[in-house]
C-alpha cells in the first residue's frame, strides 16, 4: 500500500478499506507517514467526506493508536460525560458529585482552556491542593471507593488524533464533520467507560454554530458509539448564552457550589439536571423520569454537596474551600461594566464574553500560558433581560487593572441592545439517543 495511491482514491471520491484506514493512522502514527501527505488526506476527507463506516473505521484506529483504559472492573456503571466546549460550563465539576453519589462511576479525564473556551482540570486547579496527576493505581482506587476521579489528559492515550488535530489547526481542515468525529470519540472510547454522555454545545460560543450542523455531529457522534459497542447518548444544549452567570475559573466552581446547595442560575440547573438524568439512566437502567426525580432528591438532601466534599478531599484538595468560597482565589480588581443605554439585550456573543474573560487571565492563547484562577467575569444581566442606562451588566475580576479596558470593550461588542424583547431562546434543543 502506497499513502500517495490512498491520498488518490479518497481524493476521487472513493470509499477506503478498513485496511486501508487502519494503514494510514497506524504509519501517521509511527512516523512512516509524514505530515505533508496527512495534510494532503485531511484535505480530501474535508471536500469528499466519509461514510458513516469508514468515520467509525477511523476513530477505532484512532482510539487503538495508544494506550486505552479498562474499566471492565465497573461493569456496567462507568459512565462519562463530554462537552464539546463552551463559556462558563462548569458542569463537570456539579455532574460529577451528583452521578457518583447514585451509583455512577465517574474515571473521569478532562483537558485545560484554550482560546474562549474554558477547562475542568484549570477550575479543579484553582481549589488548592487538588491534585489533576494520579497514578493509574490511585486514579483507579478512587474510583473503586469514591465514585469519582477526575484528571488531566495523561499517558499515551489516541496519540493518533494528538498528531491530526495539530495538522488540522494548521491546514484549514478543523471543520471535517469526519474529523471531529473522530477525534471527540476516539478519546471517550479510549477513555473506557461502558456509557457516554454528550454534551453538544450549539451557538454562538460553540463549535458547531447552527443547529442543522449540531444535529448532524451528535447523530454522527451516537452512531459511532453504538457501531463500538457503547452506550452513547447526545444532548444538544444551547450556547449563544454563557452557560450559568459566572466565567472563569474559581468563580465557576463558586457556581458549582451554590447548585449543589441547590440555588444559583436556573439556566445551569436545567441543563445540569438534564445530563445528570440521561448520564444515570444509561448507567443505572432507570427510566429518566426516576432518574430526574433522584437526581433532583440528591441535591435536596444535601447528598451531593456532601460528595463533591469527598471527592475533592479524597484528591487533596482543601475541601473546606467549597464551604467557604472566600477562602478560593480572589481577585484585587473588580470592575463593573455599564449598561451604555437602556433597552434589552436581544443577543450576547458568547464567544467574546469568553475572549473578555481571557483577557483579564481566566484564559490562554497558547497551551504555555499560564492563568489567573481568580480572574473572570459575573454576569449580571442576560440575554431577553431589560437594562437602565447606567445600569450593571456584568463584574470583571483580575489582577491586572491593565486589561479591563480591552476586556470591557470586547464585553461591550458581544452585547447586542434592542427596543423589543427578544423570544425566550431553549436550554435544551434535543437529544440523540
Amino acid at each position: 500500500m502506497r499513502m500517495v495511491d490512498l491520498i488518490e482514491k479518497k481524493r476521487d471520491g472513493g470509499i477506503l478499506s478498513d485496511d486501508e484506514i487502519r494503514f494510514i493512522i497506524e504509519g501517521f502514527t509511527q512516523g512512516a507517514i509524514p505530515d505533508y501527505q496527512m495534510s494532503a488526506f485531511a484535505m480530501t476527507v474535508f471536500y469528499r467526506g466519509m461514510t458513516d463506516h469508514e468515520t467509525a473505521v477511523l476513530t477505532d484506529a484512532m482510539m487503538r493508536s495508544g494506550d486505552t483504559i479498562d474499566l471492565s472492573r465497573f461493569g456496567t456503571k462507568s459512565v462519562d460525560k463530554h462537552s464539546t466546549g463552551g463559556v462558563g460550563d462548569k458542569t463537570t465539576l456539579i455532574l460529577a458529585p451528583i452521578v457518583s453519589c447514585l451509583g455512577g462511576k465517574m474515571a473521569k479525564m478532562s483537558g485545560r482552556g484554550l482560546g474562549h473556551t474554558g477547562g475542568t482540570v484549570d477550575k479543579l486547579e484553582s481549589i488548592p491542593g487538588y491534585r489533576t496527576t494520579l497514578s493509574a493505581e490511585e486514579f483507579m482506587q478512587q474510583v473503586e471507593e469514591v465514585g469519582v476521579a477526575v484528571i488531566g489528559q495523561s499517558g499515551n492515550l489516541t496519540p493518533a488524533d494528538k498528531k491530526l488535530y495539530a495538522l488540522r489547526d494548521v491546514t484549514a481542515t478543523i471543520d471535517s464533520l469526519p474529523l471531529i468525529t473522530s477525534s471527540i470519540m476516539s478519546k471517550k472510547l479510549a477513555a473506557g467507560s461502558h456509557s457516554i454522555v454528550l454534551d453538544v454545545k450549539i451557538g454562538s460560543g460553540a463549535f458547531m454554530k447552527t443547529l442543522a450542523d449540531g444535529k448532524k455531529l451528535a447523530e454522527n457522534m451516537v452512531a459511532i458509539g453504538k457501531a463500538c459497542g457503547r452506550n452513547v447518548t447526545a444532548v444538544m444544549t444551547n450556547m449563544d448564552i454563557p452557560l450559568g452567570n459566572y466565567i472563569g475559573n474559581a468563580l465557576e466552581v463558586i457556581e458549582a457550589v451554590q447548585v449543589l446547595q441547590g440555588r444559583g442560575c436556573e439556566d445551569l440547573q436545567s441543563v445540569c439536571r438534564v445530563l445528570a438524568s440521561n448520564m444515570l439512566a444509561l448507567c443505572n437502567g432507570w427510566e429518566l423520569s426516576y432518574a430526574e426525580q433522584q437526581v433532583d432528591e440528591a441535591v435536596a438532601s444535601g447528598a451531593a454537596f456532601a460528595q463533591m466534599k469527598r471527592w475533592i478531599a479524597a484528591q487533596g484538595g482543601d475541601a473546606s474551600v467549597l464551604d467557604d468560597t472566600a477562602k478560593l482565589p480572589q481577585a484585587s480588581v473588580q470592575y463593573e461594566i455599564k449598561a451604555p443605554r437602556s433597552g434589552y439585550i436581544q443577543h450576547m456573543d458568547t464567544q467574546l464574553v469568553g475572549e473578555a474573560s481571557a483577557i483579564l487571565g481566566a484564559g490562554r492563547k497558547t497551551k504555555e500560558d499560564s492563568i489567573d484562577f481568580a480572574a473572570g467575569i459575573v454576569l449580571q444581566k442576560k440575554t431577553g433581560d431589560f437594562v437602565e442606562a447606567g445600569q450593571t451588566l456584568a463584574v470583571l475580576h483580575t489582577n491586572k487593572a491593565e486589561t479591563l479596558g480591552d476586556s470591557e470593550q470586547v464585553f461591550l461588542r458581544a452585547i447586542t441592545f434592542g427596543d423589543i424583547q427578544p423570544e425566550m431562546q431553549p436550554l435544551i434543543y434535543g437529544v440523540v439517543r
